[in-house]
């Protein structure tokens, strides 16, 4: 995977973003049996809108966009948001190299990283805990997801 380059995304590559994000959430969808998630109704403008007010890196296979992370720095706290990989590159540490880069190269001022997936998502939970998540809440989405909110303070 050395190949694989990671890179700060653009307001400009926020269609790209979102066509991958909705690629990637698709089995997210199937394992709740909904595609009412918020990264499959997302819209292009409100993308936009949040890629203004956030940090957003892109992990790239030559010209491609293999995946993406989100982090908003509130105060000491780096918020994780929206870790996507295309499916055909998932199970292949793209989704940790992103995680990696976003902990190492986060503003000084972080000192806790925070982020949330679904309870069902088995393979988001086993990512994050081999990466030192620990999980410190959950909440209720709706009928059928319950939110697991994991931490892990920066080294």
């Amino acid at each position: 995977m050395s190949e694989i380059a990671i890179r700060a995304g653009s307001i400009d590559e926020a269609g790209e973003i979102l066509t991958l994000q909705r690629a990637a959430y698709l089995t997210e969808a199937q394992i709740y049996g909904t595609t009412a998630l918020p990264p499959l109704t997302q819209t292009l403008e409100e993308l936009e809108a949040e890629l203004a007010d956030v940090l957003c890196y892109v992990a790239v296979d030559g010209s491609r966009i293999i995946g993406a992370v989100r982090l908003a720095v509130r105060g000491s706290v780096g918020e994780i948001a929206r870790l996507v990989v295309a499916p055909d590159w998932q199970g292949q540490g793209v989704g940790t190299r992103l995680v990696s880069w976003v902990e190492e190269f986060a503003p000084a001022e972080v000192a806790r990283f925070e982020l949330f997936t679904g309870h069902r998502s088995m393979g988001n939970l086993a990512l994050y805990n081999r990466l030192g998540y620990s999980a410190f809440r959950r909440q209720r989405s709706n009928d059928s997801i319950t939110l697991v909110f994991l931490a892990k303070s920066r080294l």
